[in-house]
């Protein structure tokens, strides 16, 4: 029983950071495609802004299914080494999803503050 379960967990986690890397691959075209452009022309800030914002969402997307994909993949560790590499692992992308998360909040914040200061000059 147990061996089924561990091939089982194997191709999910498989699935998982194909998805993962899936979604940060179109997110990274589509960066390039839109955001390289942008920045090299005369495009306002909101604008520029919204497609950093795009793609951090895609980068948190990416992230938290990694994550996950450690999470599972934290149930068939049978080594101490393997469990704290994952661990290790599992830290990083947190912090990483954090600090991308507080960085969306302060854009959307600055945005809201920006489209409350345009209406009341209108």
């Amino acid at each position: 029983m147990r061996e089924w379960l561990v091939i089982i967990t194997e191709y999910a986690i498989l699935v998982i950071d194909a998805l993962a890397l899936i979604i940060i691959i179109i997110g990274t075209i589509e960066i390039a495609i839109r955001g390289l452009p942008a920045m090299f022309r005369e495009k306002p800030g909101h604008e520029r802004r919204d497609i950093w914002l795009r793609y951090a969402r895609v980068l948190i997307a990416g992230l938290t299914l990694q994550l996950a994909a450690d999470i599972i993949e934290s149930a068939i560790s049978t080594s101490w080494e393997s469990i704290g590499r994952l661990a290790a692992i599992a830290v990083v992308r947190t912090f990483l999803n954090y600090f991308l998360e507080r960085d969306m909040g302060e854009v959307r914040e600055r945005q809201r503050g920006e489209s409350f200061a345009r209406a009341r000059e209108s």
